[in-house]
């Protein structure tokens, strides 16, 4: 096999991963019960077989699917910031939060057997995300776009709520007015 023909098997690997990751977040975020892996496999337009080589079991991919939004999450604090302003910024991170968390919803069953294991990598979690939201509100400071008496623990708080008593997709357009209800209400006066 040529290099180029082992370069074009990488990058098609790649794409059916991203592909399979893609859609099973998706699902996932939508899914009343869990999806089986049969129609993510399907809805992904790839073979079982494809599934099983990238993801050898339902857990590997939900902690695939895990990984990727938290650091979706806290790398996209910093990419955020630099776009917008730190108050469009935070309502803006705020939507991925929710989307981490409707995502989250639709994998718990998983996630409970997985949280077991002393591999699982929620451990870092809380405090990666609460140093993105700190970065924000940080920025919201100095630009003096957001109240300096917020912390971050106090929005992370916030936001479980507001996902909490509207989850998403189900109550998105509830779940977006209280958001901006939020930002309202974190606004310097």
């Amino acid at each position: 096999m040529t290099e180029d023909e082992t370069r074009g098997l990488r990058a098609d690997a790649t794409r059916n991963r991203d592909q399979l990751l893609a859609v099973a977040t998706r699902m996932f975020a939508g899914a009343e019960e869990e999806p089986s892996m049969r129609s993510i496999a399907r809805e992904a337009g790839v073979g079982i077989a494809t599934l099983y080589r990238h993801f050898p079991t339902k857990e590997s991919l939900v902690d695939a699917i895990y990984r990727d939004q938290v650091e979706r999450l806290t790398t996209g604090a910093g990419e955020l910031l630099d776009r917008l302003a730190p108050a469009a910024a935070l309502r803006r991170w705020t939507d991925l939060f929710g989307d981490w968390i409707a995502t989250k919803n639709g994998m718990l069953g998983t996630l409970r057997a997985m949280a077991e294991s002393p591999d699982f990598a929620h451990a870092g979690t809380r405090a990666a995300l609460l140093a993105a939201i700190g970065t924000i509100l940080d920025a919201g400071r100095v630009a003096g776009d957001l109240r300096p008496d917020v912390s971050a623990d106090d929005l992370a708080d916030f936001l479980i709520g507001v996902f909490t008593v509207a989850p998403r997709p189900r109550d998105e357009a509830k779940a977006g007015r209280l958001l901006d209800l939020l930002m309202d209400g974190l606004r310097p006066r």
